[in-house]
Formats: structure tokens, C-alpha cells, sequence
């Protein structure tokens, strides 16, 4: 039988269910380590991981959405393979996503990025975020259950993004409906990972986003869109259609998938942990705390890959150009040499904020602040409308023997459902 740290992570369904004991089998052999008859290196270490998410000059993004596992399009020469991954950029998945960017023209879209999300928008948006999750849970609590994930969190997380960018209320749904039958990224079947075809949601959605600038161009409005449509460089040159098309979709499909998950993890700990919503439910001003701690236990993000695109080093092993690596955020958020008890939940953990769940550096997620916001403000809500959640035993098993579907993915970590019943409030009108 193949040990466990031995086994593809790329491609084993019980992995991608559940990480953690992977990636601690992978660190019994230390922070970096390459397993046998794979090409890639599998960093566990907390240090390593922001080493590596710290170090732009040496460490290129273009591999982060086919993995580390994926074959390069081209045969790496020398200690420098800058300009070979550029000559080859349009053969790789997602080489002109700005996760995928390195140098000035990731820094120029980034830019825009962060230009648009800004401290005072999400808080504007936040009046609509409240108004939506007050509606939607109330409607779930006075039938007194649900399924979390496809009820609540995936159509809450994109109607705020939507409402975000400015993206017309007919066309919602349509994009929901493009979600839904899309094969999430990082999927098991490798031959699902590609953004091409016409019902491609990647593509279909780029047709909208053209009309959408379009429109703003001629038309300006207040949202981000507008913004967008007559967004200029640093340097005072405008982005090609193109790259406007391609950031407004990667804005959409960001910003909704990792926040679902995040709810739901959330949700899952809430219940389960002993005590935890009532202590919530008494002080809402601990959740923020416990959304951190969730953050570092459960993030979204399992993984993000790197590669070397110069000769360098990690800590003081030496790492050659052309070498990929998988960084485990899983194993980095939970290395002991961090983190006290790293397995456990701990509300109000010390130094919280320092985990790599959005990861670091110039990639840092864009979008954290609005996962923050939005996930917080529907859990206020639960509680607020709620004596009591639970889970339905039928379908996860009684507390001492939960079950849990988790999506067959290697990069985001979510629950496919979670069926949820509720207690009303005292005072709670239907």
C-alpha cells in the first residue's frame, strides 16, 4: 500500500475531502519535502510558506490554477526561465488571470483592484449585505431548516458580489445558473480544469462583462463597473477591453466561491463546538475572532502553487528554475511550531490575523475584506433570529459521529451541503 504522504494530492478523492492528514504525514519528513516519483516540492512549514508567497522575484503565480502536478508547456533551460514562461503564457490555465500575473503586468491590474475595493465602498455595500441576509434568513428560519450551501450561502455570497460590481439584477440569476453547472477549479479530472468552449462560464460571462463596460463607458453610473470601464494605469495608459472583460469576470467568480465556503465551514464549527453559539449569540463582537480562527482551521483555500522561475532557495535547501511547488495553506496554518494545539478550535488565539488562509505578498486576496464582511454580517443574523442551530441528524449523523460531503477538489475546501434546522427567537415573527 502506498504510504499516505506518497499519494497524489492532485488526484485522491479522500484527500481532497480531507487534507489534514495528508499534508501532516507530508510534514513528518519536514516543512519541504518531495515526495517520490513526483516532480514538485510539498511545503508544509508556516516560515516556508511565507518565504515563498513573500518572494516575487524568484517565485512565478503561472501555475496556481493547473497546480503544481500539471506538466510545463516547455522544457525549462538555464537558472533563469522568466522569458520562457512568458513566450509560453498563453499555453498554461489561466496565464492571463491576475492571479496568474507576475512583474508589471500583474502590478498594473492589481492596481485597478485595489482601486476598487475600497474601504468606503464595502462599507456602502454594507447596507445592502445587511438588508439581503436579514430577508434570506428569515425566510429559512420560519421554515425552520435548510440546506446552508445552496440555500443560503452560494446565492447570498453572489448577489453581494453582483450588487458590488453592478451587474444588472435580470442577469443574476443567469450567472447563478452558469455556477451551478460549471465544474469548480482544481477539479480531480483534470481534463474539467480548461476555460475554453462557449458555455464555459469563464466565457459566457465575458460577453456580459463586455456590454456591461460598454455601457458604462457611454453611460456612467455609481459602481464599480463604471470605475473600471474608465480605470487608467499608474503610468496613465488604459487597459485593453480585453483586460477590463478578463477582471471584471475573475472580480465575479472570485469573489462568491471561497466566501460560500467559508460560511459554511463556519456554520458547521458554530454548531458543533460546545457552547460556541451561545457565546456568540451573548457577545457578536467575538465573531470577527472566531471567523480568524476559522480562517486559520478551516480556510477555503487548501493550496497554492508556485514556480521557481530562478535558481533559489527555500529556508537553505536549494531549489532549481523550473521547480514547482505546492504550498500547503492547510499544513501551514495548522504547523505546530506556529501554533499552539493547532488542530483545536481557539477562540481569541493570540496572533490570529498572521495566518495565510488569503495568502501573502503581492497575491494577497483582494477580495478578504468583503469575504470578512459578508460572512460576519449573515451570521449576526442567524443568531440574532435563532435560539438555537443544529444540524440535521438524519442527514450528518449525531454529534459523536458526524458526516460530512466535502467537494472532491484540490484547491478550495467546502461543503457540498449542509442541512441546518433552526430554533426560532423569542419574539421571531414568520
Amino acid at each position: 500500500m502506498t504510504a499516505l504522504e506518497n499519494r497524489d494530492y492532485f488526484t485522491d478523492p479522500d484527500i481532497a475531502r480531507d487534507p489534514y492528514p495528508f499534508f501532516e504525514a507530508v510534514r513528518a519528513h519536514g516543512p519541504v519535502w518531495q515526495p517520490e516519483n513526483r516532480d514538485y516540492l510539498i511545503v508544509t512549514g508556516f516560515d516556508e510558506t511565507i518565504e515563498i508567497l513573500n518572494n516575487h522575484h524568484d517565485f512565478s503565480a503561472i501555475v496556481g490554477l493547473a497546480g503544481a502536478a500539471a506538466p510545463l508547456p516547455f522544457e525549462p533551460i538555464g537558472s533563469d526561465i522568466t522569458d520562457q514562461i512568458e513566450a509560453h503564457r498563453a499555453k498554461f490555465l489561466g496565464g492571463d488571470q491576475v492571479v496568474m500575473l507576475d512583474d508589471e503586468p500583474h502590478t498594473k491590474l492589481r492596481s485597478l483592484m485595489n482601486r476598487l475595493f475600497t474601504p468606503s465602498r464595502l462599507k456602502a455595500n454594507e447596507e445592502y449585505m445587511t438588508a439581503l441576509a436579514e430577508r434570506m434568513v428569515h425566510d429559512v428560519v420560519a421554515k425552520g431548516r435548510c440546506d446552508l450551501i445552496s440555500e443560503i450561502a452560494t446565492p447570498f455570497v453572489t448577489l453581494v458580489i453582483s450588487d458590488l460590481l453592478g451587474v444588472p439584477a435580470e442577469d443574476r440569476d443567469t450567472f447563478m445558473q452558469l455556477i451551478d453547472a460549471s465544474p469548480a477549479p482544481g477539479n480531480l479530472d483534470a481534463s474539467l480544469n480548461t476555460h475554453e468552449g462557449e458555455t464555459h462560464p469563464m466565457v459566457a460571462m465575458t460577453g456580459y462583462f463586455y456590454r456591461y463596460i460598454t455601457e458604462r463607458q457611454e453611460n456612467p453610473r455609481d459602481d464599480i463597473l463604471t470605475e473600471l470601464a474608465g480605470a487608467e494605469y499608474h503610468d496613465g495608459t488604459r487597459p485593453s477591453m480585453m483586460d477590463l472583460m478578463t477582471l471584471g469576470v475573475f472580480m465575479f467568480g472570485a469573489g462568491q466561491d471561497t466566501s460560500a465556503k467559508l460560511l459554511g465551514n463556519s456554520m458547521r464549527y458554530i454548531i458543533d463546538v460546545p457552547g460556541l453559539q451561545d457565546q456568540l449569540r451573548a457577545d457578536p463582537s467575538l465573531i470577527p475572532a472566531m471567523l480568524e480562527e476559522m480562517l486559520r482551521l478551516e480556510g477555503s483555500t487548501k493550496q497554492l502553487s508556485r514556480l521557481a522561475r530562478r535558481d533559489t532557495k527555500i529556508g537553505d535547501l536549494p531549489v532549481k528554475a523550473g521547480t514547482k511547488v505546492l504550498m500547503g495553506l492547510s499544513g501551514g496554518n495548522r504547523d505546530p511550531g506556529r501554533w499552539e494545539n493547532p488542530g483545536e478550535f481557539q477562540l481569541n488565539r493570540p496572533k490570529i490575523k498572521e495566518h495565510v488562509a488569503f495568502g501573502r505578498g503581492k497575491h494577497v486576496c483582494a477580495g478578504a475584506p468583503l469575504a470578512r464582511a459578508e460572512v460576519r454580517i449573515i451570521i449576526e443574523k442567524f443568531l440574532e433570529q435563532t435560539a438555537h442551530i443544529g444540524l440535521d441528524e438524519s442527514k450528518h449523523g449525531p454529534a459523536s459521529q458526524r458526516q460530512f460531503d466535502f467537494e472532491p477538489i484540490f484547491i478550495i475546501r467546502g461543503l457540498s451541503e449542509l442541512q441546518v434546522t433552526f430554533t426560532p427567537a423569542a419574539g421571531f415573527k414568520p
